[in-house]
Order: structure tokens, then C-alpha cells, then sequence
């Protein structure tokens, strides 16, 4: 399998890019679904600011180098990425607190519904934030298996909220389909897209979607803590209010008025200060991704996803698939099932392949084609081999959970 890897790398349209991420010597990296690796030009673009921006310019910066303007900037560089507008996405605070506003947004413009609906397993923070506005009384949690979801989309649902690419399988949900099914009902619907943006292709306004988020350090390459964005529909721009009125949402903050008035468009979703330095470190990486494609990325994933699993059938490994066998219906990744995932991943990981566990028994792999090779996966695929073979997950160091896993 390793030859055949070298020749399908070999005809690699996107060979090119990985010299455009710093990928560690000896490392095999298939966690980019969870962190992206970095993009050579983010410490040169960092730098320029601290040094530049903020150490020559300071506080004028805001002003000439337009950082009052990058939330905005960024989230429309975004937005093709995910089939928006430019002014329907902008990027700022955490995928937690942008799932919290729009959350909101969406019960106010349905005042006579309390109902979210989610799926039981879908990512915590999503359930987490439709749990806290139910303790405040704004909100009835409501969660149904994902083949009966269209059935309980009664006239008591104010929104549907459900993650596009699951983090844990990577199987994809239908969107065109649920949106409309949630539209028919009366519903709104808020998509997270945060195992979708900037790994397959997303189209959010060809489904008629109403409201998205989604993290920018994973294939966006963002780096760990990289603002988030949100996307809200051109048509309830107007309408959309959030709760979180910070003064950067304002229609005029420099003004300074004791009273708040929304801004009228998507930077209404502001709140605090941006993180300048968060959203310089993502304009990178959104760049870089923007110009390989989403189309051609997502291709090469499909394509590494479905080699990783030839070399597992070719090394005798045997585990159980819990991602969508057919690589259509699932994202960037792969999922298996095994008794002692969490020690198997650590004896991968001291060996140089970073993949990672998700409890209670889940080994997930990431497929980030813009710096992984198919003699990567193919190499992968013969470090686990030999990993369950000889048994080596065993060992004591294995077994001892850190605290993040």
C-alpha cells in the first residue's frame, strides 16, 4: 500500500499546499478535525501585528490598519466558504456564545413557541446552551433520534438545532431536507458547522437556511481558540435581535449613548472588544483555505477516508465502522468503535500519530487534505496495525487519562 500511496501523491493536484502548513517532522497528523495545523504565514501575520500594529501604531490601529473592521472583514471572507452573503456572516466570540445568541434571536422571533429540538448526542455545548436558556424559562429542550426528528417537529417548535457534520460519527444530516421539513412545521433552523466549514461544501442560503455557526481551529486553521462565526439570513437581518448587547454591537459605539441601539445589520451579533489577534491568525488560515477550494479539499478527503480503510482491510485490522460506510454521507472523517479506544489512541500518539478518543469508546481519525499524503494514512494505518497486534496499547502510561482527551 505504501507504493500505491506514493503514486496517488505523486498525482496530487493539492500536493503543493502542505509546504503552506508547518506539519512536525515524524508526525502523522489526523486530528485537524479537531485542531488545524499551522499555516507558515500566521507567525509572520502575528508578529507584523504585535510588533507593528500594536507596538508602532497602538491605539490608532484601529483605525489604520481596520482592525474596528476585521470581525466584519473575516466573516465575509468566510462566507463563500459556506454558500452566504458577505454581510450575513461575521466572525467573532466563541461557537458556545454565538450558539447562546442565536439560540435566542430565534425563540423571540417565534414568541409563541418555546420549543428547541436537537437530537440526543448531538455536540454538549449545543445542548448545553438550549438547557441554560430552559433554566432561565425561555426554552423547553426537546430532543428526538435523528430519524424521527420530522415527526416531532410539531406546531410547539420554535427552532431546529442540529450540528451539519456529527462530531463523533462525521455523518452528515441532510440539510435542504430538515430545513424545509422545519419551515413547513413553522420552525427556524440554526445549523452548527463546525466539522462542515471549510471541510465539504456548504450552501447555506441554496437549503434557505436561517441561522449557522461554527469554530475557526479546525479546518479553517484559526489556531486553538480562534474566534467563531455566526451567519444570519438576509431576510431577518432586520428582524434578529440577541440578548448579549455589548457596546460593539451597538449601531454607533463611539458614541456613547447610555441607551443601546442594535446595529442594523450582521455586526449586531458584536458584543465585547474582537480579539485582534485571534481574527489576524484566522484571516490567515481562511485565506489559505479559500484558495485551495472547498470542492477539491473535500475530494482528496474522500478519497484519503476511503484509502485509510483499503490499508486497514490490507494490515487485517477489523474494528468497527461507526461513520457512514458510503463517503457521501459523511465529513472529513472517520469513527470506530473499540473497547479500549481511549490506551489504543495513546500508543498511537506516542508513536507520532495523532488522532483522537471521544468518550466512552470512540477513535476518531480527521482527514485534513491540505497538508495530509496518502503515504500518511497509509503509514497510519500500519502503526494501528501493529498497535492492536502486538498489544502494546496495554501499557500502564496508556491508560492514565489526561485531561483532555
Amino acid at each position: 500500500m505504501l507504493d500505491r500511496a506514493r503514486v496517488l501523491d505523486a498525482g496530487d493536484p493539492l500536493e503543493e499546499y502542505r509546504e503552506r502548513f508547518l506539519v512536525p517532522e515524524g508526525v502523522i497528523y489526523l486530528d485537524g478535525n479537531s485542531l488545524g495545523c499551522l499555516p507558515k504565514a500566521t507567525p509572520a501575520r502575528i508578529e507584523q501585528v504585535v510588533r507593528e500594529e500594536w507596538g508602532q501604531d497602538l491605539i490608532r490601529s484601529w483605525n489604520s490598519a481596520g482592525w474596528i473592521d476585521m470581525p466584519a472583514r473575516v466573516g465575509a471572507k468566510i462566507a463563500p466558504l459556506i454558500g452566504a452573503q458577505p454581510h450575513e456572516v461575521i466572525a467573532c466570540d466563541s461557537t458556545s456564545v454565538n450558539l447562546f445568541k442565536l439560540i435566542s434571536a430565534a425563540l423571540a422571533l417565534r414568541p409563541d413557541r418555546k420549543v428547541v429540538l436537537s437530537e440526543p448526542g448531538n455536540f454538549p455545548t449545543d445542548l448545553y446552551m438550549i438547557e441554560g436558556l430552559e433554566k432561565q424559562g425561555l426554552a423547553e429542550r426537546r430532543l428526538a433520534e435523528r430519524g424521527k426528528l420530522v415527526e416531532a417537529l410539531d406546531d410547539g417548535v420554535a427552532l431546529l438545532l442540529l450540528t451539519h457534520t456529527h462530531y463523533k460519527t462525521g455523518e452528515l444530516f441532510d440539510m435542504g431536507e430538515l430545513t424545509r421539513a422545519a419551515h413547513d412545521a413553522g420552525a427556524l433552523v440554526l445549523w452548527d458547522l463546525s466539522h462542515s466549514g471549510g471541510a465539504l461544501p456548504v450552501d447555506l442560503n441554496g437549503c434557505g437556511a436561517d441561522f449557522a455557526v461554527g469554530c475557526g481551529y479546525k479546518y479553517l486553521g484559526g489556531g486553538p481558540g480562534a474566534p467563531a462565526y455566526a451567519f444570519v439570513a438576509e431576510r431577518h437581518l432586520e428582524a434578529a435581535q440577541q440578548p448579549l448587547t455589548g457596546w460593539m454591537g451597538h449601531a454607533a459605539p463611539f458614541a456613547f449613548s447610555d441607551d443601546y441601539a442594535a446595529a442594523p445589520g450582521v455586526e449586531k451579533l458584536l458584543c465585547g472588544t474582537p480579539p485582534i489577534l485571534g481574527l489576524a491568525a484566522l484571516e490567515v488560515g481562511v485565506d489559505l483555505i479559500a484558495e485551495i477550494g472547498v470542492e477539491r479539499l473535500y475530494a482528496k478527503a474522500q478519497k484519503l477516508s476511503e484509502f485509510f480503510r483499503q490499508c486497514l482491510a490490507e494490515n487485517g485490522v477489523t474494528l468497527d465502522l461507526v461513520s457512514p460506510a458510503d463517503p457521501a454521507r459523511r465529513g472529513s472523517q472517520l469513527s470506530f468503535r473499540a473497547g479500549q479506544a481511549y490506551a489504543i489512541c495513546q500508543a498511537l500518539i506516542a508513536r507520532g500519530v495523532i488522532g483522537d478518543f471521544r468518550d466512552p469508546d470512540i477513535l476518531r481519525f480527521g482527514f485534513a487534505p491540505a497538508y495530509l499524503r496518502f503515504e500518511d494514512v497509509a503509514e497510519a494505518a500500519r502503526h494501528l496495525a501493529e498497535v492492536l497486534e502486538t498489544g502494546e496499547w496495554q501499557r500502564e502510561e496508556f491508560r492514565e487519562r489526561a485531561a483532555v482527551t
